[in-house]
C-alpha cells in the first residue's frame, strides 16, 4: 500500500493479482509477496514486492517512497519473501542514501517500464547526480538471509 491513496484504485487491484499469483507459485517477471509484522496490529501484513538481486545480494526498493510496509519493516526487519510454498526469511538493512545510486540505477533498469511515474523523471540513464536527487524518496534494504 503506497503512503497516499490512489484515486483510480488500479494500483491496488494489480497488487492483488500479482500478490495472488506469486501465492500460487507464479512470479511476473521476479515478483515476489513480501510479507512482514505489522508496526500497530502486529498480524502479518503482505504486499507484492520486485525484489532486486545484484552482485549476489538481495534489495528491496520501495518505488512508492515511504510505504506502509516501509514503516512495518523498519520497526520489525524479520520479513518472508514468498513465490508458492517457498518461503525464506531474511533480516532487512536499511542503507543510507549515499549508497543507493546504483541500486537504484539497477532497478530502474530492470522494472523503470512499470515504475516510472514514481521516479519523478528518473530513468536508468540519468546521470548520477539526477538519481541522487530521488534517493532520499525511494527506501533500499539489503536483504540478509536468516539462518
Amino acid at each position: 500500500m503506497s503512503a497516499t491513496k490512489d484515486r483510480n484504485g488500479a494500483p491496488e487491484i494489480m497488487n492483488n493479482v500479482v500478490a495472488g499469483l506469486a501465492r500460487r507459485g507464479v512470479s511476473l517477471l521476479g515478483a515476489q509477496e513480501l510479507s512482514v509484522t505489522g508496526r500497530r496490529s502486529g498480524e502479518i501484513r503482505s504486499t507484492p514486492v520486485n525484489p532486486l538481486l545484484r552482485d549476489g545480494e538481495l534489495y528491496l526498493v520501495s518505488a512508492r517512497g515511504n510505504t506502509q510496509w516501509v514503516r512495518n519493516v523498519r520497526t520489525t526487519p524479520e520479513v518472508h519473501l514468498r513465490v508458492g510454498r517457498r518461503s525464506t526469511a531474511y533480516t532487512a538493512v536499511e542503507l543510507p542514501n549515499d549508497v543507493k545510486v546504483p541500486l537504484l540505477r539497477a532497478y530502474l533498469k530492470r522494472w523503470g517500464w512499470q515504475v516510472k511515474p514514481m521516479f519523478a523523471g528518473i530513468t536508468a540513464s540519468s546521470t548520477d547526480d539526477q538519481v541522487a536527487t530521488v534517493a532520499g524518496e525511494h527506501p533500499v534494504f539489503r536483504l540478509e538471509l536468516v539462518g
